[in-house]
């Protein structure tokens, strides 16, 4: 898998930082959120300014010290009572308001991701596309749940911080350049019997001492960017399939598969520590510098203007001063070295997030090749459609089909030849086809496996509506009317129900949708597999003379000969000759 983090420049990944982030300040929210980040910016520049003070008052607190002036000793500690408790206001103000800024923005990203993912069916083109052609038009990301909930947390919380934290270290270089060129004095020395003088010496000092580290923290963190980024997706992996053993926990322990499932979660945890080790590793060279670097920048002021303390030609006070100054410039210019580990993590996380949006971006935009109408009208039309897979495969070719209304259709074919795949072209869910379908907008689909949320049984029954769509009297009817007689006392239990109830119970329970909803036309795909013949025969009259009742019509897919007794007409895929560009037709009759 090719890694963008590695493949983009720095500027690169500032510009993409910039995209994703400028969207909520241009938002409907954009006067709260412009607000509030203006008033951040305000208090990060009052602590600058406090910092100042602070560099101020060790000098005349260390000359007090020096002077034996207890009168100013004494006068300098209100004075740094009242500076510290300033910054603790701002300290904590700054505190607040950026934890409600990044909650906000969070809330606003998490809203707009979700609301793109779920629109339009994206969440299951996503999904389709990672077994599409390679080089297809949009990147396929993994784990979007975890790039939702994580990866927006982390990079609204990073943004912040690192954004932050730099524009301080900007304002505070500013601030204290000047102090230290002041303070600092002139260097003097010969070279090559010349003469040198250098105002300002501890300025250049800084600028040398900090380009040489932030040079070398490169070299040596560079390999953390490309290890952040896989360690998230390793990490996502992993919880991934938890979840799916969780799903699957009564399959899995029918087919005694714990080995197997076990044996699964080490090869995948297995990822994660092995990449995990060798960010331990990386961090530890760079924190070996970072802290190396750190520690001897406490002492390096101080042995550059020893000669001139000792000599006389500074107080205490001015050498204290000088020290504070050589620290915040130093502090400055070394945030890129004192954040490495940070802006690595930052940018992996913005690279997750700007596939995402990427991938997302080019579903939206892709040009629908099915011509699709849905509406008031009096039965199914397809014209002229071709339907392929995602590795483009072609399935069936200028396919026409009608269904009108009291048609009872039975669609027939081998597994695998794309039954399914019909009906979810008929919804207008599947991308790999084209042609035309005009779908009456009453129509109503039933999956082999439905999906049954947690919850209020309720709220698994009415779904997708609300449940207060119904009264409990016709929530009872249905649930009876579908064979589950033993649940319309329990409409309010809350649980698991997609672990709660047996196949056939979910079966039946989208069959309690169908009688509840009562569409005219209803297209049912195996949805009575896993139930017994008498219950098959029993729903199967029932939906059809609904549905011959309402003046619709019922499609359905099976592969027991029992249900070709409640349709009246065929719709077979036979297999095409040798050569044709795909491979089946469909034969009506």
């Amino acid at each position: 898998m090719s890694d963008p983090a590695r493949s983009a420049s720095f500027l690169d990944t500032l510009r993409r930082i910039g995209k994703l982030a400028a969207p909520y300040f241009r938002s409907e929210e954009k006067w709260k959120a412009r607000v509030l980040l203006a008033t951040i910016v305000v208090l990060n520049l009052l602590a600058v300014y406090m910092l100042v003070l602070n560099n101020q008052w060790f000098g005349r607190f260390y000359d007090a010290l020096q002077n034996k002036d207890q009168a100013v000793f004494w006068r300098e500690i209100g004075v740094f009572c009242w500076i510290a408790a300033g910054f603790i206001v701002i300290a904590i103000l700054k505190f607040y308001l950026t934890q409600i800024l990044q909650m906000r923005w969070r809330a606003w990203m998490t809203r707009n991701y979700l609301g793109r993912w779920m629109a339009d069916h994206t969440f299951y083109r996503l999904e389709l596309a990672r077994y599409a052609t390679p080089g297809g038009a949009a990147p396929t990301p993994d784990n979007p749940d975890q790039r939702i909930q994580e990866d927006m947390q982390m990079f609204t919380d990073y943004t912040m911080t690192l954004s932050m934290g730099l524009l301080n270290a900007v304002v505070t270089l500013v601030s204290f350049i000047g102090i230290l060129w002041v303070e600092s004095g002139t260097a003097s020395f010969t070279l090559g019997g010349h003469a040198f003088t250098v105002p300002g010496s501890m300025v250049w000092i800084a600028l040398i001492y900090c380009a040489i580290g932030t040079t070398i923290t490169h070299l040596i963190g560079r390999p953390l960017i490309g290890l952040n980024f896989q360690q998230q997706r390793y990490e996502a992996d992993f919880r991934h399939h938890l979840v799916r053993v969780r799903e699957y926990s009564e399959a899995i322990a029918l087919d005694r598969g714990e080995k197997v499932e076990h044996g699964q979660l080490d090869l995948r945890f297995g990822a994660v520590l092995k990449n995990y080790l060798q960010l331990i590793k990386a961090q530890k060279n760079l924190v070996a510098f970072t802290a190396s670097f750190g520690q001897a920048s406490v002492i390096f002021a101080f042995i550059v203007q020893a000669p001139r303390f000792f000599s006389g030609a500074i107080q205490l006070g001015q050498l204290m001063q000088v020290n504070s100054a050589f620290g915040r410039v130093q502090d400055s210019l070394s945030w890129f070295v004192d954040n490495y580990d940070r802006v690595a993590v930052w940018r992996a996380t913005a690279d997750r997030l700007t596939t995402f949006d990427a991938a997302m971006r080019a579903h939206a935009d892709a040009s629908p090749a099915l011509s699709r109408d849905t509406g008031k009208m009096d039965g199914l039309r397809v014209a002229d459609l071709d339907v392929a897979l995602p590795d483009g495969t072609l399935l069936m070719q200028h396919t026409a089909l009608t269904l009108a209304p009291g048609d009872t259709v039975l669609l027939q074919g081998p597994s695998g030849s794309g039954k399914s795949t019909l009906f979810r072209t008929f919804a207008g869910i599947w991308p790999f086809a084209k042609g035309h379908v005009a779908l009456p907008e009453d129509a109503m689909f039933i999956p082999q496996r439905p999906y049954v949320p947690d919850g209020r049984l309720r709220d698994a029954l009415a779904y997708p509506r609300p449940a207060t769509d119904y009264d409990d009297a016709q929530l009872r009817s249905a649930l009876d009317d579908a064979l589950l007689p033993a649940l319309a006392d329990r409409l309010d239990d809350t649980d698991t129900w997609s672990q709660k109830l047996s196949g056939g119970e979910q079966q039946r329970l989208a069959i309690a949708r169908v009688l509840l909803r009562k569409p005219r036309w209803l297209f049912a795909d195996e949805a009575t597999s896993a139930l017994d013949a008498k219950a098959e025969e029993t729903l199967y009259r029932r939906l059809s003379a609904d549905a011959k009742a309402a003046g619709g019509a019922m499609v359905s897919i099976a592969h027991r000969a029992s249900v070709g007794a409640f349709h009246d007409k065929r719709w077979t895929l036979v297999p095409s000759t040798e050569g044709a560009a795909a491979r089946y037709t469909v034969a009506s009759t």
